[in-house]
């Protein structure tokens, strides 16, 4: 029961927001757009509307309109008729038929069943992204920009300055192909197709330029972005921003792949997997008679390094629970301290008296053993 009476609402959304819709503004296509063009518009504002990700007012209506449109635009039979007779001639034609829900037809634009292997993608840009130890320890929202192509907002990437300035080449009737036909013997000719040279293989000709981008169809932009950096994410993971590529008339963009790697940072804290690696430098008398240190760890909390009695050059303290977190985990890798011990350049007179007196006892004490 539920479920009839979704679809029911579904159903009298359609209506109710798509009656008097012109669904090349609703998709933010000129009327001379390709399949290619309505799928990307689709794809783009399918994504942007969806309930699931977007909560704001207005957003439920907007996804169904945009639904609409597309299954109109789609068909070529539909588009058409709406495009001779208007949204009064499409009711006249479909007799009352149900529209599709948009819900699944969005489950299977995007299961990949729909022409798939018909749409030409654009291609996919892959950039070394580098952020501090700190940022990958704590998790953190970091803010940048990419440079890229986008479609010219005012003509949409058509080239023209309004749909009334694409025409219909007369040279080869919009095919885009010439037929040429070539004498090899007397009596004999042998035909082979050719690009248009009037409309450049493209079948439209372009009255009058677009005066924003020149007939150029994009237009340099620059866009901000966010990458959410999550807490322990692996070294050399690759965040995908889909389909924020550069944008072309003729193809979906393509995807922009951030690969995520830590600073390499001069000495201090290093990292393998989900241990830490610090090196810590002590004096002679710490590495003789012990000590108690206060490390500042990457977010900023204090570990205490405590050693007791002595310690040997490169001798490596592990400490439990201290070490990156475990990425997806609620759990922390070990930190791994090595110590290095630096001794003193000169020694006093008094200082040498006191070391060679303990040492002395200290060894006559084995010698007693």
């Amino acid at each position: 029961m539920s479920q009839y009476f979704l679809s029911l609402c579904i159903l009298v959304l359609c209506i109710t927001y798509c009656a008097a819709a012109d669904y090349y503004k609703v998709l933010g296509v000129h009327r001379e757009a390709s399949d290619a063009d309505i799928r990307k518009a689709y794809k783009k504002l399918s994504k942007k509307y969806h309930p699931d990700k977007n909560s704001e007012e207005g957003a439920k209506e907007k996804f169904v309109e945009i639904a609409h449109a597309y299954e109109i635009l789609s068909d070529s039979t539909r588009r058409q008729i709406y495009d001779r007779h208007g949204e009064e001639g499409l009711k006249a034609h479909e007799g009352g038929q149900q529209h599709a829900n948009p819900f699944d037809m969005f489950a299977n634009f995007f299961g990949g069943h729909h022409h798939a292997d018909q749409v030409r993608k654009g291609p996919t840009s892959l950039t070394e992204f580098e952020v501090s130890l700190a940022d990958m320890y704590t998790g953190a929202s970091i803010d940048f920009v990419i440079k890229k192509k986008i479609l010219c907002d005012h003509c949409r990437g058509s080239g023209a300055a309004s749909d009334s300035d694409i025409h219909t080449c007369s040279s080869c009737g919009g095919s885009g192909i010439k037929v040429v036909r070539q004498q090899i013997w007397p009596g004999m000719f042998a035909q082979s197709q050719t690009s248009c040279s009037e409309c450049g293989g493209r079948g439209r000709i372009i009255a009058r330029k677009c005066p924003h981008c020149g007939g150029a169809k994009i237009l340099d932009h620059t866009q901000h972005y966010t990458l959410e950096v999550e807490r322990g994410m692996p070294e050399g993971h690759e965040v995908v921003f889909e389909g924020e590529g550069d944008e072309n008339p003729d193809w979906e963009p393509g995807d922009v792949i951030l690969r995520v790697r830590s600073k390499r940072e001069q000495g201090g804290w290093r990292r393998k997997e989900s241990s830490l690696y610090w090196k810590q430098v002590i004096g002679i008398d710490e590495a003789l008679l012990g000590f108690e240190r206060n490390l500042t760890h990457l977010d900023g909390h204090i570990v205490t390094l405590k050693r007791q009695g002595v310690t040997q050059p490169g001798f490596v303290q592990i400490i439990k629970g201290e070490g990156m977190p475990v990425w997806q985990e609620s759990k922390f890798g070990d930190l791994f301290v090595e110590y290095t011990v630096v001794l003193p350049t000169e020694i006093s007179p008094e200082l040498r008296h006191k070391l060679t007196d303990a040492f002395h006892r200290h060894g006559r004490g084995k010698d007693e053993l």
